[in-house]
């Protein structure tokens, strides 16, 4: 079945045709992939607290609704009793390891669990360790734009959006980077995970590369248990929570998490990024007049175009939300990118402003399920963004892409071909 639906929506035309059954929002059309702000746009004016007949679920696109959910206690992202999940958990069997990533990474589990696990990693993961990436992480972006400069082109997505965050990652975890070819292929597997009706395959390629990975985490982790180092996965073996340490089933699941997750965000908001600059001249001059505004820049990309699009949570207790009934174990889709430009909340939300100074985006989420690498994230995007203004401040581009990525969720363009003067 999954399959069929894979195929389905693969298929433009036959989407169209069914899309009375979408109502008023279709994430499986071309247009809204290539514009889905105008589709929050209308759902936000026309219906901001929306029942999809199709997907079962109430969609909030205001600001406000968004943020209450977030951290409404009542609203968790643990979905282990919703339907969907609990076929997902089927469907992994007796695999432990799948299932493990299906049920027990942090973003689907919450309250005593995620705080424990949370507060494990966040142990390892401080905003020191990760601000001494930055000299390796400048060096990493010189070498791939080094290459670029001789031709006189680059593929963005290709040549420094797609491999820095896994050179990032790598030097984070302390694995080798060399592997970051290996460490991209498990990724873009994974990261179906997030949208399986959009993915290809069913969920074969997810199973193997969640073994592979695995497999390749579990000698690693060995290693680092005899010989500690100076790294994330050496730290998260070391870190204890209340006379709790992380086992090795979490130990395996955080570290693809982190992989994963810290891979496919930068890479798109790197992608989408230099599109906004690209679409909006006038900005893109302010910031190569003023390289300082990189900072506030990094945040406005979040807001403007971030890479994630969307997330759900499943309802504790019944419960209403402006009218509208919520049942218990029932999902909440709350549109992150519809919250950022919500205008009750920001001025002039559909221009990118580079200065703006009141910025409380959602594009990393908020409360207690927070990014763990948002720093991580600006860190890169801001060293991607600001090494191509200087070494190449003439470069060109076209600002609409050929394709974007498939999914409801990660947003971001296939492709993005440069021309460096």
């Amino acid at each position: 079945m999954l399959r069929f639906f894979q195929w389905l929506t693969r298929h433009d035309r036959l989407m169209r045709w069914i899309n009375p059954l979408f109502g008023r929002f279709n994430p499986f059309l071309a247009t809204h992939r290539s514009d889905p702000h105008a589709t929050w746009r209308a759902l936000r004016e026309a219906e901001p607290v929306y029942w999809h007949p199709l997907f079962r679920m109430l969609v909030l696109t205001r600001y406000d609704d968004v943020l209450r959910v977030l951290h409404d206690p009542n609203f968790t992202t643990d979905r282990s009793e919703v339907p969907i999940m609990r076929a997902a958990t089927r469907m992994a069997g007796d695999d432990p390891r799948f299932g493990a990533m299906i049920a027990r990474s942090l973003l689907t589990i919450d309250g005593v669990d995620h705080k424990r696990l949370r507060g494990l990693v966040s142990k390892a993961f401080t905003p020191r360790r990760v601000e001494l990436l930055r000299p390796r992480l400048q060096q990493s972006v010189d070498e791939l734009l080094d290459g670029c400069g001789e031709r006189g082109e680059m593929e963005l997505v290709r040549d420094l959006a797609h491999p820095l965050p896994v050179i990032a990652i790598a030097e984070l975890l302390g694995v080798p980077t060399d592997d970051r070819h290996r460490f991209a292929a498990w990724s873009a597997d994974l990261v179906q995970l997030l949208d399986p009706f959009q993915a290809t395959g069913g969920m074969v390629t997810v199973r193997r590369a969640t073994h592979e990975l695995f497999d390749y985490f579990e000698g690693i982790l060995e290693s680092r248990r005899r010989e500690p180092r100076d790294d994330l996965l050496s730290a998260m073996i070391a870190a204890e929570e209340g006379g709790e340490r992380l086992d090795q089933l979490d130990l395996l699941t955080l570290s693809a998490l982190i992989l994963v997750a810290g891979h496919e965000t930068t890479s798109n908001l790197i992608g989408n990024a230099v599109l906004a600059l690209l679409r909006n001249p006038d900005e893109r001059k302010r910031l190569a007049d003023d390289p300082d505004l990189i900072g506030t820049a990094v945040d406005e990309f979040l807001r403007f175009d971030g890479p994630i699009q969307l997330t759900d949570r499943a309802a504790r207790e019944d419960c209403e939300i402006h009218g509208r009934t919520v049942r218990k174990n029932q999902l909440v889709a709350v549109v992150l990118a519809a919250a950022n430009r919500d205008p009750l909340r920001f001025t002039d939300p559909d221009r990118l402003d580079l200065g703006r100074a009141d910025n409380p985006h959602l594009a990393f989420g908020h409360g207690n399920h927070f990014c763990l690498g948002s720093q991580l994230a600006r860190l890169e995007t801001e060293l991607a963004v600001g090494s191509l203004m200087r070494r190449f401040p003439d470069w060109t581009g076209d600002p609409e892409p050929a394709e974007w990525r498939r999914s409801m969720i990660i947003r971001g363009p296939v492709s993005v071909p440069l021309r460096l003067a």
